[in-house]
């Protein structure tokens, strides 16, 4: 199948429309029930493999939150602009989710936001920095100096878009879910994060259409290259620390480390074959 002949996808405008239909409030969520479970159900060694799993969410959120700015700037027009600020929105309300669930069930606890960051980042491993601080915001600064820089801007979205919410956040999502809606834990968490789940599929439906369009456009080998660069380290952001390494058959809350790593690469492989890249 080529490109040309691909399943149809949403346009920006169809994807902005959707965002008016799908929204929610934070503050509509009811954490009681999380605080118990977290507390009472969670043993200790729970509640710090959940917490890294979950450090992870807030701090990229929060990142890109402040990295969307240059990507509006420089999107191919008005209606990509319309919807990336849409994006910025939901990823501000997905900060103020983790937020709230961090300070009142005592995932961790702070004076305020900036000082429970200030604390997620002293604790960010290798992977996160790599990924975020170095990879994605390296092609943020080249837009925010030279907005007209079509394959900067092909690149962010690949890291974004594709690689960190359309395979490594898809993945994570699936396993959190999964779990804690088995086990009948962190009702409000399931519920807020469920909302987050939708939003971030609207976003990665924006990066697919905007990453095929770029293909189409002759721009193919920046969307190889920043995949290239980037998926070898895929365990880096979507695995604790290991000294010995993770074997596919370690279990890892519920799931083997083979059955994420292999839905983490089928969700990338389906999304390049749609894209064409």
């Amino acid at each position: 199948m080529t490109v040309t002949d691909a399943q149809p996808l949403l346009g920006y405008r169809e994807l902005y429309e959707l965002w008016e239909r799908q929204q929610w409030r934070v503050a509509d969520l009811d954490f009681t029930q999380d605080r118990i479970d977290w507390h009472e159900r969670f043993p200790r060694e729970r509640r710090v493999a959940e917490r890294f799993g979950l450090s992870g969410f807030f701090l990229g959120e929060q990142r890109v939150t402040r990295e969307l700015g240059p990507m509006l700037r420089a999107a191919p027009g008005e209606e990509a602009r319309l919807f990336l600020s849409t994006q910025i929105a939901d990823e501000a309300r997905h900060v103020a989710f983790f937020d709230r669930f961090f300070d009142e069930v005592g995932v961790m606890r702070g004076a305020d936001l900036d000082e429970r960051i200030e604390r997620l980042d002293a604790h960010r491993g290798a992977g996160f920095t790599l990924w975020f601080d170095e990879a994605l915001a390296r092609r943020v600064d080249r837009l925010a100096a030279e907005p007209e820089d079509a394959v900067a801007m092909v690149e962010a979205v690949t890291i974004y878009h594709l690689l960190i919410e359309g395979t490594i956040a898809v993945a994570a999502q699936h396993f959190i879910l999964a779990r804690l809606e088995a086990e009948g834990t962190l009702p409000g968490f399931v519920e807020g994060f469920g909302n987050v789940t939708r939003d971030e599929h609207r976003h990665v439906a924006f990066g697919v259409r905007f990453l095929r369009d770029a293909v189409e456009a002759g721009q193919g080998a920046a969307v190889r290259r920043a995949v290239d660069e980037l998926e070898p380290h895929l365990d880096w952001v979507m695995l604790p620390p290991s000294a010995e390494g993770w074997d596919d058959d370690a279990d890892l809350l519920g799931f083997t480390v083979g059955e994420r790593r292999a839905l983490a690469r089928r969700e990338l492989g389906r999304r390049l074959a749609v894209i064409g890249a």
